[in-house]
């Protein structure tokens, strides 16, 4: 393996910056100069400029691992495992699972080779006898390049309306979430949360939920537990193929995955959205945070918050994803990060919303307004649709029991 290789990163098409491995699996990150020079330059992350809005330059390097920002596009946990043996890379030398992976990853940023090698130098996989194989390695793996932790991969949409998996390439403008492992109808549970969540105001992707036997080229050898899938649209796609940049929090606040439950919380968000954002933009972050509260979510981490750049340089919050209701699967569970002060969900009340919106400045009387119209919104569709969404009894009973212990509800 050569001892030097160069990682291209582009956002919208464009270079912007290398990741460059110097050896010994250190790598490091630096913006070109024609990006640095440019006033009027997309945004590539918030968490690249300081409190005055100047862009930082100057990055240490890493090891193994790079920098959380872009560790962050990368998958979590089984979805990584699977995605590393498809491309026949070790899951931890993440500078090489870019470079497999980086044609289809999250919002507008892709990564490629500097000097146009197709797939990363292995040590013994030099040989023309292998380039065949590795090409094979990297058509399969680019179809589930997707960001998380849960089996999922992206979908194209049939001419019939029917969903497809690319058979090779990169993939489509949908995610396909499969059944859990663990628990029992988690789509059913995604799809009931993010309907009920629409139709309370909330801004979500369009989604449905499928029979599994109606997707076309699903891969061999994916455990299908349960006959359905959760499917959304893809909200950093446009119809005419455009990408649309974004970020999650953890890349936001340059933290790794495994700590998306720690070294922030939901007030800080609130600070980045008032500071970034506008008026809407809390209006529908305090819509969230209570509406995740009221169906006990727990899982409403670091990653399940993001930003969007509709003009490549301007924040807004993202589209919601991720609804799920954890309290029927985890008993006495907690919101995965603090509020302001806590986490428990029975602490959650109009103290503990005034407290949130006295330290992130922003107006106590438009939080507990909205925190108490998202309520009553709630209580309206819920009771109207709970017996209607395909929930199974122990999530509505869950759900039920749950209400009787938060305060705002």
């Amino acid at each position: 393996m050569a001892s030097i290789s160069v990682l291209e990163v582009l956002l919208h098409g464009k270079p912007v910056g290398t990741l460059t491995n110097v050896g010994g699996d250190r790598t490091i990150f630096a913006f070109n100069d024609t990006y640095i020079d440019d006033p009027e330059r997309p945004t590539l992350g918030l968490g690249f400029k300081d409190e005055f809005g100047t862009l930082l330059t100057d990055f240490r390097p890493y090891q193994k691992r790079v920098m959380p920002f872009f560790s962050n596009l990368l998958p979590e946990g089984h979805l990584r495992t699977y995605l590393a043996e498809k491309a026949n890379i070790n899951e931890e030398r993440e500078f090489f699972l870019l470079w497999a992976l980086g044609h289809d990853l999250p919002g507008a940023i892709t990564i490629r080779p500097a000097d146009g090698e197709s797939w990363p130098p292995n040590t013994g996989r030099n040989s023309e006898a292998n380039i065949a194989q590795d090409n094979q390695y990297r058509e399969h793996a680019l179809r589930f390049s997707l960001a998380g932790v849960q089996l999922k991969f992206s979908a194209m949409e049939e001419a019939s309306g029917g969903l497809t998996i690319p058979a090779s390439g990169v993939g489509g403008s949908w995610i396909v979430k499969l059944p859990s492992r663990e628990y029992r109808g988690v789509p059913e549970n995604e799809f009931s949360m993010m309907r009920l969540a629409d139709l309370i105001g909330m801004n979500v992707p369009a989604i449905d939920l499928v029979d599994i036997a109606t997707i076309g080229n699903i891969p061999k050898g994916i455990d299908r537990i349960g006959d359905k899938a959760f499917v959304i649209k893809r909200f950093d796609r446009l119809d005419d193929g455009t990408n649309v940049h974004i970020e999650d929090f953890a890349q936001i606040y340059g933290v790794y995955a495994d700590e998306k439950y720690k070294n922030a919380c939901m007030r800080n968000i609130a600070q980045v959205l008032a500071a970034e954002g506008n008026d809407a933009d809390i209006v529908e972050f305090i819509r969230r945070l209570t509406y995740n509260v009221l169906i006990g979510n727990g899982d409403m981490h670091l990653k399940n918050w993001s930003v969007i750049y509709p003009d490549q340089r301007n924040v807004s919050l993202a589209p919601a994803y991720d609804f799920v209701s954890t309290i029927s699967y985890i008993p006495n569970d907690q919101f995965a990060l603090n509020v302001s002060r806590s986490k428990a969900f029975s602490d959650f009340g109009d103290d503990e919303l005034a407290h949130l919106a006295a330290k992130a400045a922003l107006p106590e009387k438009l939080v507990l307004d909205t925190a108490h119209e998202t309520v009553e919104l709630f209580h309206h569709h819920w009771n109207t649709e709970k017996n209607e969404l395909p929930l199974s009894k122990d999530v509505r009973e869950a759900i039920e029991a749950h209400l009787k212990t938060v305060p705002i509800a």
